[in-house]
C-alpha cells in the first residue's frame, strides 16, 4: 500500500529533476563550427534546411494566387499544352524540355513559385530539379492543371 502511495510522489521528483536545466546545451552545428579549423569541418551543404515542398489542391493554389501577388506560377507542361488553357500569369517552362534545368536555373532561388502540369506527375519530377538548384520555397500544385480546371478556376489561353 505504501509503495502505491510512493510512486506517484517519485514520478514527480524524476520528472522535475529532468525538466529545464541550468546547464547550457550546445547545438551541434555551432559546436562543430568553434571546432572548425581543429578537427572537425562542416560544409554549407550540413548547414542548408532539407527541401521542402507545400503540396496544395486547386482551392489552395487559387487562395495563394489571391494572397500573394508575388507568387510566380510555373506551368512545365509542353507549349502546346500551355497554349490550349493555363492559369492566368503563369510562366512556361517545359519539364520534358532540353533546356528545363538550365531555364530554371535562370530563377530567383528565394522566390514563391507555385509550380504544376497536367496532373501532378511532371510537375511532382520536377521538385528534384528545384532541389537540387537550391530553391526554397516551393508551392506544388499536386492535382494538376486539370483538377484547377474541374474546380471552376479562372483559365486563360
Amino acid at each position: 500500500m505504501k509503495i502505491s502511495f510512493l510512486l506517484p510522489i517519485f514520478s514527480i521528483v524524476f520528472l522535475t529533476g529532468c525538466g529545464d536545466s541550468t546547464e547550457e546545451t550546445k547545438d551541434p552545428v555551432s559546436s562543430a563550427e568553434e571546432t572548425a579549423g581543429t578537427d572537425v569541418e562542416v560544409s554549407k551543404e550540413e548547414k542548408k534546411a532539407p527541401f521542402v515542398a507545400v503540396n496544395v489542391d486547386a482551392a489552395g493554389a487559387a487562395a495563394m494566387i489571391k494572397e500573394s501577388p508575388d507568387l510566380v506560377i510555373l506551368d512545365v507542361r509542353t507549349p502546346a499544352e500551355f497554349a490550349e488553357g493555363h492559369i492566368a500569369g503563369a510562366k512556361n517552362i517545359d519539364f520534358q524540355g532540353a533546356d528545363f534545368e538550365a531555364r530554371v536555373g535562370d530563377l530567383d532561388r528565394s522566390g514563391p513559385y507555385l509550380v504544376h502540369c497536367r496532373s501532378g506527375a511532371r510537375s511532382g519530377q520536377s521538385m528534384a530539379t528545384f532541389e537540387k538548384l537550391g530553391f526554397e520555397n516551393i508551392v506544388h500544385l499536386n492535382t494538376g492543371f486539370n483538377a484547377w480546371q474541374e474546380s471552376g478556376q479562372a483559365v486563360e489561353k
